[in-house]
């Protein structure tokens, strides 16, 4: 008879009381009061863009409201759209999925799909209200199901609008909605992103359509972990842009190939450290509850490492509180990533200006380089202040 416990049920016994101990450790840094918030495409795409983050891959996890604890921290972020462009962008969205998504699938046709027979007026378009995030994100893994399989015994189109998609983040599940998803008629998945930022001349600002790119690699991924599930499915790596065309409301398209930033968000979302891990560092009764006084709410913040650059002014509501920290610390991240990659171990402004003006202990390359420029940068100054006294 052998002497090994079961395996199975035990172990997911054990498991219930550590997930229930890390929600109310979650619970207790968001504040009693406070719901948590979800995580979205956009923001899964900042965390990755900054893996080595701490403070926000643990915010994040947690759930913490940054723009409510920014303001309780006295540094505001103007983050959100204007209520003018969300009516904005909720009109064009409703005018491109109009009629079924007939002109939708014809835009995913013309751009991702000549190959295979137009969308006819019976494409489908399944409905995928259910009960939960958790309950929407396996009705929309059925209605994929469902889909791929009438794609291969009808050819038919499938248009899936606002369907919810789970991905693991640091041992936590986020649940997402990009704009739609197209089933074409071989089975290919189309990711389909809807911005109301224009077309001209079919080429639109390449900071938008980059930032929009980052966003849809998320929604790539996640299918991608829904696609492992089902045999012979595939995601396409080219997502579908739809913008208004110039200065019209008529929808235009331009495909985008992600596989970069697919790579790329993939490998920053697996560096990530587990949301558990970076709760249990954490000093006993630290709590980010923006009802908290602000020097109770700085000391907490203070406690969990961050790594600011000035990319976070665009990307993080706490990006204005961690820069004026960076700043007080006199740290180089404040000049740029690439100025801190340059400086190598120098981590403070202050080192710099030493190692440039010093001697300095043994051969050290940084070093040297900063003295080289020191010395060119004096030279450079005693010229023009000649030339100045000439002119004189």
């Amino acid at each position: 008879m052998s002497s090994y416990p079961p395996a199975g049920p035990p172990r997911r016994t054990a498991q219930i009381p550590q997930q229930t101990t890390l929600r109310r450790r979650l619970a207790g840094l968001r504040g009693p009061a406070v719901p948590p918030r979800p995580l979205d495409a956009r923001a899964l795409a900042a965390l990755a863009a900054n893996p080595g983050c701490g403070r926000r891959a643990l915010l994040d996890g947690a759930g913490v409201d940054k723009t409510a604890l920014a303001a309780a921290l006295g540094a505001p972020a103007p983050f959100g759209q204007s209520q003018f462009a969300i009516v904005r962008g909720n009109s064009f969205e409703a005018k491109v999925k109009g009629d079924g998504g007939a002109e939708l699938l014809r835009l995913v046709h013309e751009h991702l799909g000549s190959a295979a027979q137009p969308p006819g007026p019976r494409a489908r378009v399944p409905d995928l209200t259910a009960a939960g995030p958790e309950g929407r994100a396996a009705r929309t893994a059925l209605a994929l199901r469902e889909a791929t399989a009438a794609a291969r015994a009808e050819e038919a189109w499938t248009l899936l609008d606002h369907p919810m998609l789970a991905l693991e983040v640091a041992g936590s599940p986020v649940y997402l909605e990009p704009d739609a998803v197209v089933v074409h008629p071989d089975g290919r998945w189309t990711v389909v992103e809807i911005k109301s930022f224009p077309l001209l001349d079919g080429a639109a600002d390449p900071a938008k359509v980059g930032a929009a790119a980052r966003q849809s690699a998320v929604y790539v991924l996640a299918l991608e972990n829904t696609a492992q599930k089902l045999e012979g499915a595939e995601v396409g790596h080219r997502v579908l842009l739809v913008c208004p065309k110039d200065f019209s409301n008529l929808p235009a398209a331009a495909p985008v190939d992600i596989r970069r930033e697919r790579a790329v968000t993939r490998r920053q979302l697996e560096r990530l450290t587990r949301v558990e891990d970076l709760a249990a560092a954490l000093p006993e009764g630290i709590s980010f509850d923006p009802a908290l006084p602000a020097e109770e709410l700085t000391e907490a913040v203070a406690t969990v490492d961050a790594a600011y650059a000035p990319e976070c002014l665009a990307a993080c509501e706490l990006a204005f509180h961690c820069r004026a920290s960076a700043r007080a610390a006199g740290q180089v991240t404040t000049l740029g990533r690439s100025v801190r990659g340059e400086l190598g171990a120098l981590a403070t402004v202050g080192q710099a200006l030493a190692a440039a003006s010093g001697p300095g202990p043994g051969p050290d390359p940084t070093a040297e380089a900063l003295r080289h420029a020191a010395r060119l940068r004096t030279e450079a100054l005693h010229t023009a202040a000649e030339a100045a006294s000439c002119r004189c």
